[in-house]
């Protein structure tokens, strides 16, 4: 009997090939081709698909705001711009067990209050949601629940008794008939998203689907399954911390990058509703190397403790090592501090974290980085109750940053009472109850710290 002539697809973006290579051709990622099994061609998937439009000028279009169903938890609805969108279909992913479906199952159960919805489940069993229902005292009954795995049943299911709302869990559990290949490859994800998207479009239902990640974190399957969805969610947290963040990267109907705080309780995840207590430490006395700043993450600033341990190196290679910063920032930082405030550390071991496990990827921590860098190797404590932020660059002139005036009413709320700003970034009227530094160069900086 002749083989069946197999194919490779590549998990980043689709793209087939007819045999293996370590890099795929289409986007250059390295060792991400799977064999698979060629699809037949099939006319009548797509059909119906496109919709006749007609020919119109922009000008002429009535623009309406989007009409948003908010969820019933408040950080919930923060990510995902005050609410649910009709038709909206949100992709959330994160690592196993951090409690992506507990939130879903708690945002379905507030929401069976006024809406009908669907639970469909490919990974546990009725009884095995009944039972994290009952354990987290949901009342749930409301939401409808279908244990099934099989695309064209979960479709007619939808169709027949059409919910307003709908969670899938997970698109790598769900297949279709029309397709030879196992769950959870490339084309099965990529036709059983696209042909529920097409639903959620028609009918009005939003669908919320959850998604696996690889090693690295990213979402699994190919990446047109992220520019097939409205929005793109990621569920953050350390295994060891009870505290989870949900991310927006993508958000269609409103602003991205926007953050939501939960803490992982016996009862499921509570809102936390002042996180910037989380990523402070609350020490007894002031203590060198520690430097708070005001980051912006969306709309909402929240102040974030960075602390540097600068000593001395014993071996022949100083390490420069960042947790929750960017490593190649801190070693262009470390240059800029020696090349215009005259502090060198090339032959010291650099240590920079971010308490609370928070990530910080905009260049307003800059200054605060340094300032806590210059603390640490001076063993001498910045002034009590002041907080930081800035962008610096290689010239060693300290750049503005967005929203300042924002970040220095929510220091000022928590007690701060100084702050270090760009001078770009010092507001017209004073802020009550805080001194506000405005320095325009690095060595500025430095020297206020000193004395």
């Amino acid at each position: 009997m002749a083989k069946a002539k197999s194919i490779y697809s590549c998990t980043e973006c689709g793209g087939q090939v007819p045999k293996w290579q370590g890099q795929c051709p289409h986007c250059m990622a390295w060792n991400t081709l799977v064999e698979a099994l060629p699809e037949a061609a099939s006319t009548h998937r797509y059909a119906g698909l496109a919709q006749a439009s007609k020919l119109q000028r922009l000008s002429e279009v009535e623009a309406q705001e989007v009409p948003r169903q908010p969820i019933g938890i408040a950080e919930f609805d923060r990510v995902l711009g005050g609410g649910l969108v009709d038709g909206a279909v949100v992709l959330i992913g994160g690592d196993p067990g951090i409690g992506k479906s507990t939130l879903l199952l708690q945002a379905l159960c507030h929401l069976a209050a006024k809406r009908d919805v669907l639970y469909v489940s490919g990974e546990e069993s009725a009884q095995q949601i009944a039972l994290r229902a009952k354990r987290l005292q949901l009342d749930a009954g409301g939401v409808h629940l279908l244990a099934e795995i099989q695309l064209e049943k979960i479709l007619s299911t939808l169709a027949s008794q059409p919910p307003q709302v709908a969670v899938i869990d997970s698109i790598q559990t769900v297949y279709s008939e029309a397709l030879q290949s196992a769950p959870g490859s490339v084309a099965q994800v990529r036709e059983c998203a696209a042909q529920l998207t097409r639903h959620a479009k028609q009918s009005g239902t939003s669908v919320i689907m959850v998604g696996h990640v690889t090693k690295e974190g990213a979402l699994a399957g190919p990446r047109v399954l992220e520019h097939i969805v409205d929005t793109v969610l990621y569920f953050e947290g350390d295994s060891n911390s009870s505290f989870r963040l949900v991310r927006a990267f993508k958000n269609r109907f409103g602003a991205v990058n926007e953050l939501g705080v939960f803490a992982m309780t016996e009862k499921g995840l509570k809102e936390v509703s002042n996180p910037s207590a989380l990523f402070l430490s609350h020490h007894g006395a002031e203590v060198a190397g520690s430097c708070v700043m005001v980051t912006q993450e969306g709309t909402r600033p929240l102040l974030v403790e960075v602390q540097a341990l600068v000593d001395e190196a014993h071996s022949p290679n100083p390490r420069r090592l960042s947790v929750g910063l960017e490593q190649n920032r801190l070693a262009m930082l470390l240059a800029v501090l020696h090349r215009h405030a005259g502090i060198a550390c090339f032959d010291m071991d650099v240590f920079v974290n971010a308490v609370g496990g928070v990530k910080i990827t905009e260049p307003a921590a800059d200054l605060a980085v340094l300032l806590a860098i210059v603390s640490s190797l001076r063993n001498k404590p910045l002034p009590p109750k002041t907080v930081v932020f800035g962008e610096v660059g290689l010239a060693g002139e300290v750049r503005p940053v967005q929203r300042g005036q924002e970040r220095l009413k929510e220091a000022a709320k928590l007690g701060f009472e100084r702050a270090i700003v760009p001078k770009a970034n010092k507001p017209r009227q004073a802020v009550a109850g805080m001194e506000v530094v405005a320095v325009e160069r690095l060595e500025d900086a430095v020297a206020y710290c000193r004395g």
